[in-house]
C-alpha cells in the first residue's frame, strides 16, 4: 500500500470480530421478538412485524447520523486532530438526543394516527396490538439515539467490543424477559415490547458509563459540551442528512410495499414477517463491514492516504461478498425448517420458503454491491450522490415494479420481494461505476 499501513490486519481483525458478533445479537432479538410472539397468534406477529417497519425507519435515520458523526471524528484521528474530535464527539451526542427525542413525542402524541395512516385499513386485533407495541417502542428512542452515538465513537476508535458487550447483555435480558412476560406472565405483546424496552434501556447506559471513563478520548467533559454549535454539528450533518434522508425514503418506500403487502391478507403479513427476520440472518456479513469501512476509510482519507482508502475498501467489499456467499447458502438450505418453526400456516410457510430462496440467489450477486460499497463512498463524504441513487432506485424499481407486479401480474407475495432485488441491481451499477471513478475521494469533509 505504500506508505506505513494505516490499519494492520489485526486491528481488521479487532474491529470486524466483534462488530460480526455484534449482528449476530442484533438479528437475534428480532428472531426473539419474533418467534416468542408467534405462539400467540398470527395477529401479533402481524403487528410486531409492522411497527418494526416503523422502528427501522427511526433507527436508519438514527444510524445515518451517527455514521455521520463516525467519518467526521475518524477524519480528524487521521489529522491527528485531538480538540476537535472531542467537540465532534459531544455535538454527535446532542443531534442524537434531540432528533429521538423529537421523534418520541410526535409518535406518543400520534400514535394511532400514523399506523392508521401508514398501514391503512389493518384488522382491528392487529392495530390494537401494534400501538401497544409502537407505543412502547417510542420511549426508547432516545436510549437508542444515545447507544448509537456512544457505539459510533468507540467504533472509530476501533474498539468494537464495548457495542458488542452492550448487544450481548441486551440480549440475554430481552431474550429472558420474553420468556417470562409472553410465556409466564401471557402478556403477549405487551410482554415482548417492555422486555426490548429494558434491553435498549439498559445498552444505552452502558455504552453512555463506558464512553464517560476518564481515559476515553471522546469524554464529555462537562454539559457546556452538549450545547450546540454549528460549526461542529455541520460536518456531521453533511454526511448524515443525506444519509439520513436515504435510508429514511428507503424505509418509507418498504412502508408503503409494507401497505401493499397488508392487502394480501393475514397469511402474507406473517410469511412477510418472518422472511424479513431470515432475511437479516443472510445480510449480517455486509452489514458488518458496512459499520468496520466508515473508521478504516474515514480514517485514511483524513491522513490524505487515497490509495490507501482504495486497497482498504477492494479488501473490506471482498470479505463482505464471501461472508454474503455462505450466510445465503446456509439461509437457502435451512428455511423450510426455519419456516416450519414460526408456526405459520401452511400457505404462509410456503410463500415464506419462496421468498427467501429468490432472496438469496440476488443477494449473492448484488447485495454488497447495492448496500456494503456505498457505505464507501459515504466514508468519503459522498453522501448526496448515493442518496440520489439509493432514493431513485428505490422508488421507480421497488415500489412502482413491486405494485405493478401485484396489483397487474397477479403475483402476490413474490412480486414485492422480486421488486426489491430488481432495484438492487440497479443500485449495483450505479455504485460500481462511482466507486471505479474514484469520485467518492475527493470531497471535503473537514
Amino acid at each position: 500500500m505504500g506508505n506505513m499501513p494505516l490499519y494492520t490486519r489485526q486491528q481488521l481483525v479487532r474491529l470486524i470480530w466483534p462488530l460480526l458478533l455484534e449482528q449476530f445479537l442484533a438479528v437475534t432479538m428480532g428472531l426473539a421478538d419474533t418467534f416468542m410472539v408467534s405462539s400467540v397468534s398470527e395477529a401479533a406477529v402481524s403487528s410486531v412485524s409492522l411497527v418494526d417497519t416503523l422502528n427501522v425507519l427511526v433507527f436508519q435515520i438514527l444510524s445515518a447520523l451517527a455514521s455521520g458523526g463516525a467519518v467526521v471524528v475518524s477524519q480528524y484521528m487521521g489529522q491527528k486532530n485531538t480538540l476537535q474530535m472531542k467537540k465532534c464527539a459531544a455535538q454527535l451526542y446532542s443531534v442524537l438526543l434531540i432528533s429521538t427525542g423529537v421523534v418520541m413525542a410526535a409518535a406518543l402524541i400520534g400514535s394511532r394516527a400514523i399506523l392508521r395512516f401508514i398501514f391503512g385499513s389493518i384488522d382491528d386485533q392487529v392495530m390494537g396490538y401494534a400501538q401497544i407495541y409502537f407505543l412502547i417502542s417510542a420511549v426508547s428512542y432516545p436510549f437508542m439515539g444515545a447507544y448509537n452515538a456512544g457505539a459510533a465513537l468507540f467504533r472509530a476508535q476501533g474498539n468494537s467490543k464495548v457495542s458488542m458487550k452492550a448487544s450481548l447483555v441486551m440480549n440475554v435480558i430481552n431474550i429472558a424477559g420474553n420468556a417470562v412476560l409472553i410465556y409466564g406472565l401471557h402478556m403477549g405483546v405487551l410482554g415482548a415490547a417492555l422486555a426490548t424496552f429494558a434491553g435498549r434501556v439498559f445498552s444505552a447506559v452502558w455504552v453512555t458509563m463506558q464512553q464517560q471513563k476518564r481515559e476515553n478520548p471522546f469524554r464529555i467533559s462537562s454539559a457546556a459540551d452538549l450545547k450546540p454549535d454549528r460549526n461542529q454539528i455541520r460536518p456531521i450533518l453533511m454526511i448524515g442528512v443525506p444519509s439520513g434522508l436515504e435510508n429514511g425514503m428507503f424505509q418509507i418506500g418498504k412502508l408503503c410495499v409494507s401497505s401493499l403487502t397488508a392487502t394480501l391478507g393475514t397469511s402474507a403479513i406473517a410469511a412477510n414477517a418472518v422472511a424479513n427476520t431470515v432475511a437479516t440472518v443472510a445480510n449480517i456479513p455486509g452489514n458488518t463491514i458496512g459499520l468496520a469501512v466508515i473508521p478504516v476509510i474515514g480514517r485514511c482519507l483524513g491522513a490524505g492516504e487515497k490509495e490507501q482508502a482504495k486497497q482498504y475498501a477492494k479488501l473490506l467489499f471482498v470479505i463482505a461478498a464471501v461472508g454474503l456467499a455462505i450466510m445465503n447458502l446456509a439461509v437457502y438450505v435451512s428455511i423450510p425448517v426455519v419456516a416450519q418453526a414460526y408456526h405459520l400456516t401452511p400457505a404462509a410457510k410456503q410463500m415464506c420458503i419462496d421468498v427467501i430462496r429468490l432472496f438469496c440467489v440476488f443477494s449473492v450477486f448484488f447485495w454488497a454491491l447495492s448496500f456494503t460499497l456505498p457505505q464507501v463512498l459515504r466514508s468519503g463524504g459522498d453522501a448526496k450522490y448515493t442518496m440520489s441513487v439509493s432514493i431513485f432506485s428505490m422508488w421507480l424499481f421497488r415500489v412502482v415494479l413491486s405494485y405493478f407486479f401485484v396489483l397487474k401480474m397477479d403475483m402476490g407475495l413474490m412480486g414485492v420481494w422480486l421488486g426489491m432485488c430488481i432495484d438492487w441491481i440497479c443500485r449495483s451499477i450505479f455504485f460500481s461505476v462511482r466507486f471505479l471513478g474514484g469520485k467518492w475521494m475527493e470531497h471535503k469533509v473537514i
